[in-house]
């Protein structure tokens, strides 16, 4: 089956969760590969979000940690300081799946301006959870869509701490956590060098060449020794991801759908 470079980074992110894992969810794109994996290979994964929801099995991607689907479809549901200080601080959580607006080559990521604080070009959401998530998680694991403004020399703020400047800034600054372990974009899988801690690719993705990766990303690309090419998507995968992707549309749409008739029936 034909697919998408988006399908192939949801997919592939997916893989990289394990059957036990408990996962800490970021919205958007991490809360679509961690669904992906606990419908496919890895049905005993248990999903966190930040609201407080605890293994929680949406059948619809939820629009935010504020979803009803979340805490409808949840084992059980604890306060936010519950959440934070027994479960995130307290080390139960493996995996903390973030986003970025911007990633640089030690996985220290900006979610909160691009240009001048203070004078920002773009005021961007910011951190919510996500500092916290990447200091007190087991590892972490980025997801993004690879350019050059995502993928850049140096964050225009550090929101998330990664690896610093490199080599064993993380454990000098006093984290005892792994930090960010692996980055998958549309166009590759990243992981950190064992002694700078910089991004370099591991696998590149099907159809994929270094000049693409190069052109899309802000600092010279290094690779692994051995640079594998990821397994294209299995059609179970595929059509699984796509059947979660049109019941998710189908979902938001019916509120409106509901609105516009409203509107007909009382202008009729």
């Amino acid at each position: 089956m034909a697919f998408t470079s988006e399908e192939m980074m949801t997919i592939a992110a997916a893989r990289a969760l394990k059957n036990d894992d408990v996962v800490f969810v970021g919205i958007g794109a991490p809360s679509a590969a961690c669904n992906l994996a606990r419908m496919t290979h890895a049905p005993g994964l248990t999903l966190i979000y930040e609201s407080g929801t605890i293994g929680t099995a949406p059948t619809v991607l939820p629009l935010s940690i504020g979803d009803g689907e979340l805490t409808d479809t949840a084992l059980t549901t604890v306060s936010v300081p519950e959440m934070f200080r027994y479960w995130l601080q307290g080390g139960r959580i493996s995996v903390g799946f973030l986003g970025a607006a911007q990633i640089d080559r030690f996985g220290n990521i900006n979610t909160t301006v691009i240009g001048d604080y203070h004078r920002p070009d773009v005021r961007l959401p910011g951190g919510g959870g996500a500092p916290e998530i990447a200091t007190s998680c087991h590892q972490t694991f980025v997801m993004m869509k690879q350019s050059r403004r995502g993928l850049v020399e140096k964050v225009d703020f550090v929101t998330s701490f990664g690896h610093g400047d490199g080599g064993d800034a993380r454990q000098n600054a006093g984290i005892a956590t792994k930090g960010p372990t692996l980055l998958i974009t549309d166009l590759a899988i990243w992981k950190p060098d064992s002694k700078s801690k910089e991004f370099i690719v591991s696998a590149i993705h099907p159809g994929v060449g270094a000049e693409q990766i190069q052109e899309s990303c802000g600092w010279p690309v290094r690779y692994a020794e051995n640079v594998a090419t990821t397994e294209p998507p299995s059609q179970e995968e595929l059509l699984v991801l796509r059947d979660l992707n049109a019941r998710t549309k189908a979902a938001r749409e019916r509120p409106l759908a509901m609105k516009m008739a409203r509107r007909a029936s009382t202008a009729g």
